[in-house]
């Protein structure tokens, strides 16, 4: 015979007081709590069957009476125990308080409901209802505990991006401080990524060589965070450097090869480099496995054609190819790390056409503005990484 029919046999011969009995004790045991009372004159003292396993006590030791209960409470919960209990015999209305036990050996969070037994002569005992909250007050502890931990996480994450954003600050040259050159207007863009964690190494240059021409550079050294910083500036600084000596840009770009080989460790980093020649309009560049820039040119944008070049760190040996560009009076000259078109969300070459298409609207007279607008077309920041774009018009 299956267990529904052995049910349906019991239940046929239960009382209806049985019933009640059996759905009394279920309830007790799925909220994990039970009754109880005491009488205050004669002592008795009776409680339910989960009250007996809310206690961790047997049943043959009988419940624990009123003047022995505090026994059984945490010391440092006793003072709320007795404010519990003097509420009850003074008042007609059901109190609460919460207080612990321990059971063995673990502490055990209780709530407590007590109203009074009312007699013509007044209370003569005590009624209540007792719960054990342990699961539910450790879960809020937990979930206390993770938001504390969040709030700490996220302090501790806006101390650490204003910490490298100002680090970057004092590395990077000021974007709004362009140099005074002939025919030529400068605008930069650095636009750091929106996750703290992904503020990594994008770099530019934009400053007179001795010689009279503009060096013009854009970089990203793998990783993010203060490694990636520091290791930008260490390459930022020895190119900076290593121009003085008016050396070509492939050449310059043979040097900062054999630093990151050498003494960056596990580092790798992309850069474009080239000198302009603002009389000439002659811009002579080469490359380390960086985007190449766009030309704008007579409302056309396209991208130039790439002379070969591997990222810094890869290789030794490998030459870096210079490449000549002669521009024009009119032309716009971009350059921009791969933040400016990479997402996550995307792929690259969707990025590029988009860069491609917001450059073509980029006027020549007002480049600041220009170049504000192109980040918004493109997609605005980047949570992943950080953009730099470097804008050279050239003017008549």
């Amino acid at each position: 015979m299956g267990t529904g029919a052995v049910g349906a046999g019991l239940l046929g011969h239960e009382t209806d007081a049985e019933m009640l009995a059996v759905r009394l004790a279920h309830a007790q045991r799925l909220g994990n709590m039970g009754w109880a009372e005491w009488h205050l004159h004669t002592g008795e003292t009776i409680w339910s069957d989960q009250v007996y396993t809310i206690f961790g006590r047997d049943p043959a030791e009988g419940p624990i009476a009123l003047p022995q209960l505090a026994k059984h409470v945490e010391p440092a919960d006793v003072a709320a125990l007795d404010r519990l209990l003097w509420a009850a015999v003074q008042g007609v209305d059901p109190v609460q308080a919460e207080f612990r036990i321990r059971r063995g050996g673990e502490l055990r969070d209780l709530r407590v409901v007590l109203e009074p037994l009312m007699a013509p002569g007044g209370p003569i005992g005590l009624h209540g209802v007792i719960q054990d909250i342990t699961g539910r007050r450790r879960a809020e502890r937990m979930m206390s505990e993770s938001r504390r931990q969040l709030l700490e996480t996220r302090e501790q994450a806006a101390e650490d991006r204003h910490v490298m954003l100002a680090l970057r600050a004092a590395i990077l040259p000021d974007p709004g401080c362009r140099p005074d050159l002939p025919h030529t207007r400068i605008a930069v863009r650095y636009v750091p990524a929106e996750k703290t964690a992904n503020l990594g190494g994008d770099w530019f240059e934009a400053t007179p060589a001795p010689d009279g021409r503009l060096l013009l550079a854009v970089g990203d050294v793998s990783g993010h965070g203060l490694p990636a910083i520091a290791h930008m500036a260490q390459l930022r600084h020895a190119l900076v450097g290593l121009a003085m000596t008016g050396r070509p840009a492939n050449r310059l770009l043979d040097w900062l090869n054999e630093l990151v080989l050498h003494q960056l460790t596990d580092t790798t980093a992309t850069a474009i480099v080239g000198h302009l020649d603002p009389e000439t309009r002659v811009f002579a560049w080469s490359q380390a496995g960086h985007p190449a820039p766009i030309l704008v040119r007579d409302g056309a944008a396209s991208r130039l054609d790439q002379p070969r070049g591997v990222l810094l760190g890869a290789a030794s040996g490998r030459p870096y190819e210079l490449a000549i560009t002669r521009l024009r009076p009119g032309d716009l000259l971009l350059m921009f790390t791969d933040g400016l078109v990479e997402r996550r969300t995307r792929d690259i070459d969707v990025g590029l056409d988009l860069a491609l298409a917001a450059a073509r609207d980029v006027p020549g007279g007002d480049l600041e503005a220009g170049l504000d607008r192109m980040l918004s077309d493109i997609g605005g920041p980047n949570p992943e990484d950080d953009a730099c774009l470097l804008g050279v018009g050239i003017l008549s």
